[in-house]
């Protein structure tokens, strides 16, 4: 099974790669460039212009490896009895709702270039949308037997909290998705992040022998990987929200793919701490009239702190493996 592992990663990398050469001078031709706020820091206007929506690169990527090494690992994947068509559901539909979130992000992308300015949708339009995507989500999962009210808490153990279970899920299935998308600030970041994310997602669906998990974990990193080529500082493209939302899905769809949500407080730690520091930051001001930090998100304030994006990029992607490497250590510690 690993060799297919392997596989789904080179491919979504590969595809991803390649659509690159192609995708990028066409973005460029149709002038989807970027838009920057004049509220983010002074030096980013450089980036003015550079083509975004470039997500769609990994989209492809990670849809179609997952499809053919699906189709490949046939036999096998049958062969785990009828657990697989649990793990089947959550592989397909965590699929569909990060293709979900990302058709949002799209939307928001699209109203953002043609506009030729950084406000897309309304924060209550993106809001129901995604309420809608994250209720349909869950309920797939439970219509297939593939999810329940008991909650698992890393290194403590098992509750069942009843059907509070629900809302709380799409409620933290909604912040975790905004919470990639405000990741999604620098060169590199949000690709480099969701990849060491994804590291601790395959290890732990790994050792509870859920191949379909480490499947979509792998073509993720994969994907990752082979948009950074053309992300990472000095960025050619920007993934937009059509990318980050994607991520923000797939994040999810590999949380709730081991059956463990909670988990996202190791692997999504940079997530988590982008996203608070906007909610702290805005707390503050309204009721005190200070700021906590420089800038928010929390990579703007160590930016206006002296330090360059290269170096944000690699300290918050070590946290995060080491989150990943922590998250890893609480599967073991309970199964």
């Amino acid at each position: 099974m690993n060799t297919y592992l392997i596989i789904a990663a080179a491919l979504s990398l590969g595809i991803t790669a390649i659509l690159g050469i192609w995708l990028i001078p066409y973005l460029r031709k149709l002038k989807y460039g970027q838009t920057i706020l004049d509220i983010g820091p002074n030096w980013h206007k450089n980036k003015q212009g550079t083509p975004t929506m470039g997500g769609l690169m990994f989209i492809a990527g990670v849809i179609i490896s997952c499809a053919v090494v699906f189709i490949l690992a046939g036999p096998e994947i049958t062969a785990q009895g009828e657990y697989s068509s649990i793990l089947n559901n959550r592989l397909f539909s965590g699929l569909l709702m990060a293709v979900g979130y990302a058709l949002i992000g799209f939307v928001d992308d699209y109203v953002k270039v043609s506009k030729k300015q950084n406000l897309g949708l309304t924060a209550r339009q993106k809001l129901v949308l995604q309420f809608a995507v994250a209720g349909v989500y869950l309920w797939s999962l439970y219509s297939a037997g593939g999810a329940s009210s008991v909650l698992v808490i890393p290194f403590i153990g098992q509750f069942d909290i009843g059907v509070i279970y629900y809302p709380l899920c799409v409620i933290g299935i909604v912040y975790i998705v905004n919470s990639v998308n405000l990741t999604d600030g620098l060169d590199g970041l949000a690709a480099s992040v969701t990849f060491m994310s994804c590291v601790g997602f395959i290890l732990a669906a790994a050792r509870l022998g859920f191949f379909q998990v480490s499947l979509l974990g792998c073509a993720v990193a994969g994907g990752c990987v082979g948009f950074l080529i053309y992300n990472f500082y000095p960025a050619k493209v920007f993934m937009g929200d059509t990318g980050s939302m994607f991520l923000g899905g797939c994040v999810v769809a590999l949380a709730f793919g081991i059956n463990m949500p909670l988990i996202l407080a190791f692997t999504g730690i940079i997530y988590i701490c982008e996203s608070m520091s906007v909610v702290l930051q805005v707390i503050s001001f309204k009721t005190t009239g200070k700021r906590i930090f420089k800038m928010s998100p929390i990579h703007h304030h160590f930016e206006m702190c002296g330090y360059n994006e290269v170096q944000i990029v690699i300290a918050f992607s070590t946290i995060t493996l080491m989150g990943s490497l922590l998250a890893y250590l609480s599967v073991r510690a309970l199964f």
